[in-house]
C-alpha cells in the first residue's frame, strides 16, 4: 500500500454536498461499510499518498457504487457546463464543437 503524501492545506473555492436518497438497511450497511473501508485506507499512518484505482478495487462494491454516482451526476455536469458556455471564447467554443463532431463519428 503506498505512504501518505503530505496534507493539502488548500481550502477549495466551493464545497460540493453530496446527498443521498433513502436507502433501506441493506444499502445502508453497504454504504456503512464501504465509508469504513475507505475511512481506514485515509487514516493509514504508514500510507504516504492515495492510490484511488486501490481503494477502489480492494473496497466490495465501492467501483460499483462510484460509476453509479457519477452517472447520476451526470445531470449536475452538463448544467455546469451550459452555464459556463457564454463565458468560453469563438475559438475555444469551435474547439468543443469538433470534439463533439470527433466523437459522433
Amino acid at each position: 500500500m503506498p505512504r501518505k503524501a503530505a496534507q493539502n492545506t488548500e481550502t477549495p473555492e466551493e464545497e460540493t454536498i453530496v446527498t443521498f436518497p433513502t436507502q433501506d438497511e441493506d444499502e445502508t450497511e453497504k454504504l456503512s461499510r464501504m465509508l469504513a473501508a475507505v475511512m481506514e485506507y485515509l487514516t493509514d499512518d504508514d500510507l504516504e499518498e492515495m492510490d484511488i484505482e486501490y481503494l477502489l478495487d480492494s473496497t466490495e462494491g465501492l467501483r460499483d457504487w462510484w460509476d453509479q454516482y457519477r452517472e447520476s451526476n451526470k445531470k449536475v455536469i452538463e448544467d455546469e457546463i451550459k452555464k459556463s458556455l457564454g463565458e468560453l471564447s469563438l475559438k475555444d467554443l469551435e474547439k468543443i464543437r469538433e470534439q463533439i463532431k470527433e466523437i459522433k463519428e
